[in-house]
């Protein structure tokens, strides 16, 4: 291109970026210069909620109306907007942490941005979802620290804020123990801590910066240890299904620190049956259960192991016994220490698994153990249903955690 041809465009693309910088300029802009005042809403209805407050109206039939605006003070005394364009005829004014009346302004604006007189609203919100989340806060003590629970039933976006005391004995935020959810089942389980004795406070916040009280909750971590897998042996029961291929994929190989195949426990769907599979197996030591690792088996294919697959049991139960009936039968000498399922973090479909998926099973799953059960000696692991829609189980490697004391 020639110098003077391209200065002509550069020149050209200059004027239409400048004329579009201004017209986005002048959008923000009111619309008019009309001073007309707009006519106010009428016939107005509050329907309090947890928190906030619906407001319901009539929109004036005025043509130069754009939008009704709520302006409000929540509990923390900062002054906030809603907004409601004249579409609609009802807007949400949110943040409140208490159940005390307030006022509300609601002003009609016209194209020109010019607001009507306001209209006062009385509300009366609901307890505030942080006030319903810290009332629902239980913490237990757990095997490495703690378990945090709690209801959110507005499935509000709150935080539970977890402090801790400092070398100054003042207690300050800890995030990596801390919540950040919506969810409205709040589980937090933390670990990693020793067995000594902790006091941690736990408050709730929103992000209007409305927090609760604090509640100090004195802490102390169970105990728990890997049980040696060397004093693992076979404990088969009545009732136990029969291992894949005559035994050569054994119960034994879930605890012999070897991966992939044979050295893995299948059992056989079709000498096993149609209801759940079990396996039973000796750790040798009378302790109370903490959790149970288990990795599944990787299935081998063309488009890389495949884990959530085949025998890899979807849904399971874990059992534990001090002295199991020789009846092989499920009977009050057993304990159920916990019911799982086993969920693919991608989602994929059945026979599909992307990096994560495998990265995660490689990882292994712990499934926590009842800290409230008693001392086992023996565990049984019963798969409802694999991953294939069946019930007979695979396992790879497997782990048993608890304090043998």
């Amino acid at each position: 291109m020639k110098p003077v041809l391209k200065l002509f465009v550069l020149l050209i693309i200059a004027v239409f970026i400048d004329v579009s910088c201004n017209k986005k300029l002048e959008s923000h802009q009111p619309v008019s210069n009309d001073p007309t005042v707009p006519s106010q809403v009428t016939n107005i209805t509050v329907v309090n909620g947890n928190g906030n407050a619906t407001i319901s109206y009539a929109v004036p039939k005025d043509s130069i109306l754009s939008y009704v605006k709520a302006v409000y003070t929540i509990t923390t005394g900062r002054q906030y907007e809603a907004k409601a364009s004249y579409y609609n005829n009802s807007l949400l004014v949110e943040g409140f942490a208490d159940t005390l009346e307030h006022e509300v302004k609601l002003y009609s604006v016209s194209r020109s941005e010019v607001m009507s007189d306001p209209v006062i609203v009385k509300i009366k919100p609901l307890v505030a979802p942080i006030w319903q989340v810290y009332r629902s806060i239980q913490v237990m003590n757990a095997f490495g620290g703690y378990n945090l629970t709690a209801k959110n039933a507005s499935k509000a976006n709150i935080s539970i804020i977890v402090t801790k005391p400092n070398a100054f004995d003042e207690y300050e935020a800890d995030n990596d123990k801390s919540v950040f959810t919506n969810a409205d089942s709040i589980l937090s389980k933390v670990r990693g801590l020793d067995t000594v004795d902790y006091r941690f406070g736990f408050f709730v916040k929103d992000h209007w910066g409305n927090k609760t009280d604090t509640i100090y909750k004195p802490i102390k971590p169970i105990y728990e240890t890997e049980l040696p897998g060397t004093n693992f042996s076979e404990f088969t029961l009545p009732g136990d299904a029969p291992q894949w291929n005559n035994n050569e994929t054994a119960v034994r190989y879930t605890w012999d620190k070897r991966y992939g195949w044979p050295w893995t426990s299948f059992t056989s769907q079709t000498a096993g049956g149609p209801g759940p599979h079990m396996i039973t197996f000796n750790t040798g030591v009378l302790a109370r259960v903490s959790r149970v690792w288990i990795r599944p088996y990787p299935e081998a294919s063309t488009q890389g192991d495949r884990y959530y697959y085949l025998t890899t049991m979807k849904r399971f139960e874990i059992y534990g016994a001090a002295n199991p009936s020789l009846s092989g039968a499920l009977d009050n000498t057993w304990t159920l220490l916990g019911s799982y399922t086993v969920t693919k973090p991608s989602g994929l479909a059945y026979g599909t698994d992307d990096a994560t998926d495998r990265a995660t099973a490689i990882a292994g799953f712990s499934w926590e153990a009842d800290v409230t059960a008693p001392k086992v000696k023996y565990i049984r692991i019963r798969c409802l249903e694999n991953f294939a829609g069946g019930t007979a189980q695979s396992i790879n490697e497997l782990k048993v955690y608890g304090d043998p004391r």
